[in-house]
C-alpha cells in the first residue's frame, strides 16, 4: 500500500486487519492500476468522550492508497459501513485533506447529505460514491473534499463534502451528479459548514436538488 498511517484498533472495533500481503503477488503480476491522486481512509469510533476532550480526538487516519487494487482490498476487508456497530464514521478524503471543518480545504465548504434507514443501502451508496471519487467521475472533482459514512442506531447518513459552499451553481451540479451516482430519488439538501459551526443550521439546507 502507498502508506499505512495507523493500525486500526481491532479489539475495540472488531474490524479485521488488512491482508494486503496475500494479494501482493497477484497485484504485481498484473501490474497495479494507478489512480489520478492519492486518497486516505479515516475512521472515528465514537465512545463516551473524556471530560474536556476536543471534538475530533477520536478521529484516526487509517490508510492512504493510490491504486485500484489497494482500494478494493481496504474496502472488502475493513471499510464497509455494515461492519461497524454503534456510533462510528468512515471517511474517504483526498490525501492531505483532514475531514474537519478547520482544514483549509474544508473551511469554506459544506456538504450534501442523504439519510438511509437500511444498512445495505448505506453500503451500496458508500461504495458507489467511493468508486466515483477515485475514478474522477465528477466534472468538478477539484471541488470535492471527500465523503463520510455515519453509522448510527436509528438511521445512517452519507455526506459528500465540498470546498466552496458559496458557489451555488457548482454545488448544485455536484449534487445532481451524486444523485445519479447513488441512484437517489428523494430530495437532497446542502448545508454550509459555517451554519453547523454556529449551531444555527439553515432550515431545509441552503441548496436542494
Amino acid at each position: 500500500m502507498a502508506e499505512v498511517e495507523a493500525a486500526l484498533p481491532v479489539a475495540a472495533t472488531e474490524i479485521p486487519e488488512v491482508a494486503a500481503e496475500s494479494d501482493a503477488g497477484a497485484a504485481e503480476a498484473k501490474g497495479p492500476h494507478k489512480l489520478q491522486r492519492q486518497w486516505t481512509f479515516w475512521y472515528d469510533i465514537q465512545s463516551k468522550p473524556k471530560p474536556g476532550a476536543a471534538w475530533g480526538t477520536s478521529l484516526k487516519k487509517g490508510y492512504t492508497f493510490d491504486t485500484v487494487e489497494e482500494f478494493w482490498c481496504l474496502y472488502d476487508q475493513i471499510f464497509r459501513p455494515s461492519k461497524l456497530v454503534g456510533s462510528a464514521d468512515f471517511h474517504l478524503f483526498k490525501a492531505g485533506v483532514e475531514p474537519k471543518w478547520e482544514d483549509p480545504e474544508c473551511a469554506n465548504g459544506g456538504k450534501w447529505t442523504v439519510i438511509s434507514s437500511r444498512k445495505p443501502n448505506l453500503d451500496t451508496m458508500w461504495l458507489e460514491t467511493c468508486m466515483a471519487l477515485i475514478g474522477e467521475q465528477f466534472d468538478e472533482s477539484q471541488e470535492i473534499c471527500g465523503v463520510v459514512a455515519s453509522v448510527r442506531q436509528r438511521q445512517d447518513k452519507l455526506s459528500l463534502w465540498t470546498k466552496t459552499a458559496s458557489n451555488e451553481a457548482v454545488q448544485v451540479d455536484i449534487g445532481k451528479k451524486w444523485k445519479e451516482v447513488i441512484d437517489y430519488n428523494d430530495k437532497m439538501v446542502y448545508s454550509f459548514h459555517d451554519d453547523s459551526r454556529s449551531q444555527k443550521p439553515s432550515r431545509g439546507g441552503r441548496y436542494t436538488v
